[in-house]
């Protein structure tokens, strides 16, 4: 069963700790939403499960309750001491202490190493800490995760399925729709956390279609050098990134248009013109 706000304060509280702002710690408190979470992962007993800042274990007791094998990655050293207590007895439940992500575009080894080994459908369902969410998502998508399942910033997932053009649309949307098909399942208040974040939150899941492979990080770098001339013409952004004007020809399209009006197919096809001998 999902803690309640109160349960979550009294485990804090018996182990000396308060949420702490600088790792982006806002705990689920609503019951309802927390099983609508692990329920979006469809999880079954051959997939592996990645849960990112578990907290308390309130959303981890949940998973371990549909059969899979969760993967908890904490930083904050006196959760992962909690956890470890509340939940060691649990064969199907393994902790990494430590960051999630190795730097600003690479995945913690130990939890990299865990997505490759594992045969079966590795999945990443967690109510994502906030300041760390956009990298870790397009990361585990490159790294192979078959299936996100999170709550994160409305804003975050409005950027993550935006459209071309849009005010929102921009290298994530790109990365996250060329790497996987998108869904907004719910919109989630900010009553449904503590402490209460001033924004509302979003249940998105994402389902990994990857059209990138190997390129998938070079086009990343690509595509974040074309995007921030956003405002100029197609001709001089692409100029800026690297490309020449005989490439931008053979893409067929319009040299006047602005960066943020090509869709991720077109930007997939400047850059493989660009890449071309």
């Amino acid at each position: 069963m999902a803690q309640t706000k109160h349960q979550i304060q009294e485990l804090l509280a018996q182990a000396g700790l308060e949420p702490r702002y600088r790792f982006g710690q806002n705990f689920m408190i609503d019951g309802n939403l927390c099983r609508l979470v692990a329920d979006a992962g469809n999880i079954s007993p051959d997939d592996r499960v990645i849960e990112v800042g578990p907290g308390t274990g309130t959303l981890t007791e949940e998973l371990l309750a549909r059969g899979g094998r969760v993967i908890a990655i904490e930083i904050d050293r006196g959760l992962a001491a909690l956890l470890r207590e509340r939940l060691a007895g649990n064969d199907r439940f393994q902790l990494i202490e430590g960051d999630a992500l190795a730097g600003k575009h690479a995945i913690n080894a130990d939890l990299l190493g865990e997505i490759r080994a594992w045969k079966g459908p590795v999945k990443l369902v967690s109510n994502l800490p906030y300041n760390i969410a956009s990298p870790l998502i397009i990361e585990s998508l490159i790294a192979g995760v078959s299936l996100l399942a999170f709550t994160v910033q409305k804003e975050v997932a409005d950027r993550l399925r935006a459209a071309a053009g849009s005010d929102a649309y921009g290298p994530l949307s790109v990365m996250a729709q060329l790497l996987s098909d998108v869904e907004l399942l719910r919109t989630m208040p900010p009553q449904a956390f503590w402490p209460m974040p001033r924004i509302d939150s979003a249940l998105v899941r994402m389902t990994r279609r990857d059209r990138l492979g190997e390129k998938a990080d070079s086009f990343s770098r690509w595509v974040h050098a074309l995007f921030s001339s956003r405002r100029k013409t197609l001709k001089k952004a692409f100029a800026l990134a690297g490309g020449d004007e005989a490439a931008l020809r053979r893409s067929g399209l319009l040299p006047t248009i602005r960066p943020d009006e090509l869709t991720p197919e077109q930007c997939l096809l400047l850059f493989g013109v660009a890449a071309a001998p």
